[in-house]
């Protein structure tokens, strides 16, 4: 089997556009050299005056709300995920509730390995937060995007400020079950 036209058969072309389109076609060309021109003549007037200058018209060198300025940084500078754990340190209460939030605070997140440090005020509270680790993770994931936080590091209380002088027994750490 061919693919040629039997020779009766004339293929048959695209209509050519008549009067109405053609006065589209010509009138969207006419704007699009207007608008060229327009431009270069602006550009043109400007060089002369010494350079850009303000208008009425909003451009890329009016002044920003002091959040969008903040947004558009944070995001030209790949601070995404940072900002936005800070956050949740901020919310932290609103995100695993009262309760936990006055025993547990959060201490430092870990960009590059994607861990949330967390330090609680007694071994209880540290070992309640372990438990609860797997469902906090997911939980701080939901709110900040998959991925964000990949573990939970929870610390206990820290110990006092050691101390050393002639008064003092050495290697006397204090009550080992409430620090550590």
């Amino acid at each position: 089997m061919s693919e040629n036209p039997p020779a009766g058969d004339v293929p048959k072309k695209a209509p050519e556009p008549s009067g109405v389109d053609l006065a589209r076609v010509a009138l969207r060309a006419a704007k699009e050299q207007a608008r060229a021109r327009g431009a270069a003549a602006q550009q043109k007037k400007q060089a002369k005056r010494g350079g850009l200058r303000s208008g009425a018209r909003a451009d890329g060198r009016d002044p920003l709300a002091l959040g969008a300025a903040i947004n558009r940084l944070i995001t030209e500078r790949g601070w995404e995920a940072p900002a936005a754990v800070g956050g949740v340190m901020g919310r932290w209460p609103q995100i695993v509730g009262d309760d936990l939030a006055k025993h547990c605070v959060p201490q430092k997140y870990d960009e590059d390995e994607r861990v949330l440090t967390v330090q609680c005020d007694s071994t209880a509270w540290a070992t309640q937060l372990r438990l609860l680790a797997p469902q906090l993770v997911a939980r701080l994931n939901e709110d900040l995007g998959h991925g964000t936080v990949r573990l939970l590091k929870v610390l206990g209380p820290g110990g006092p400020a050691r101390r050393y002088g002639p008064l003092r027994a050495p290697g006397s750490k204090g009550p080992g079950d409430t620090y550590g």
